[in-house]
């Protein structure tokens, strides 16, 4: 049994494609604005915030959803359907089924790509955006075996090894076999075998055709990180591992400076750290919510703004 239930589930379809939403608690009984989960990369599916949900729903309504290629939501096909602005309309159509006028985004890994997208795109949107271990190409370098692997993956190197594993080739050779090398990447903390268990079990709800579509827009490209960080009206927090083998902790620094927000950092943590030390990131989110519900106070105080019966925060 989970520990905490969705009290809504739905669908929102676009081009034919249908995208699974979930929705807990009931934004009736807090003051505090929706927090919005993203879904980070298609290997995993929204349960990997199940430690944030059953926490955040009883102080504000959540919003979740599956991402394209896993959980319930449909596997298109073609790869043009997970491209960047794809994923980012997934989120605003999420926002506009369950009645979100705005949130705070949550976003860990590539789901700060979304996250970023909405910041800089839809700041009437996001309240607040917390960003752990942000995997955002133009962040800064990799360590050389995750740069080469980086550069090659689109060239069967034949190298199943390591980071060699990083290839879309080896992706549908032996797909299993990647998720197990690339999870003991994401948890490099000793007794971390129940995160383990539940990665490996998400991931094996998709498979390696998928994760190669998926791809479509994670390459290297001249993407103009800078301006758009720099529209990014809405507070920061980052949020990243000292020990994150898969994303560099610089990067996280990089973010920060780039938007100027804040750094939390989490000594010896990896790459999941909600997932690992949950009780410390689910205060940080508290914290958040708190700051963001003040902030929506004082503007309201100085500026009414007329709401329709029904409409959700």
């Amino acid at each position: 049994m989970k520990a905490r239930e969705s009290d809504r589930t739905g669908f929102v379809e676009r081009d034919g494609v249908r995208v699974a939403w979930q929705v807990y608690g009931d934004l009736a009984r807090s003051d505090h604005p929706s927090v919005l989960l993203l879904p980070a990369w298609c290997i995993v599916t929204a349960e990997m915030w199940k430690l944030q949900v059953a926490f955040l729903a009883r102080r504000t309504r959540v919003v979740t959803f599956d991402p394209r290629g896993n959980g319930l939501s449909d596997r298109p096909e073609q790869e043009e359907a997970y491209r960047r602005q794809e994923l980012a309309r997934d989120a605003l159509d999420v926002l506009d089924a369950t009645g979100t006028r705005h949130a705070v985004v949550v976003a860990l890994s590539a789901g700060n790509v979304q996250a970023l997208d909405l910041a800089a795109g839809h700041p009437e949107r996001v309240a607040a955006w917390v960003a752990i271990a942000p995997a955002i190409l133009g962040l800064g370098p990799f360590p050389e075996g995750r740069a080469l692997a980086l550069a090659r993956w689109d060239e069967d190197t034949g190298d199943d090894q390591g980071w060699g594993r990083y290839n879309r080739y080896s992706w549908i050779r032996d797909y299993p076999r990647f998720t197990e090398f690339f999870f003991t990447q994401v948890l490099p903390e000793a007794h971390s075998t129940k995160l383990m268990e539940d990665l490996l079990s998400w991931s094996a709800t998709t498979d390696g055709e998928t994760l190669v579509r998926a791809e479509i827009d994670r390459r290297p490209r001249a993407w103009a990180l800078e301006e758009q960080c720099a529209a990014v009206t809405c507070p920061v927090v980052v949020v990243h591992g000292t020990e994150d083998q898969v994303i560099p902790y610089q990067h996280g620094v990089r973010l920060a400076e780039l938007t100027g927000g804040s750094l939390v950092t989490f000594e010896g943590s990896g790459h999941v750290p909600h997932g690992r030390d949950p009780v410390a990131m689910n205060r940080l989110l508290d914290g958040v919510l708190s700051a963001s519900t003040q902030r929506g106070l004082r503007r309201s105080r100085r500026t009414p703004v007329a709401r329709s019966r029904g409409e959700a925060g």
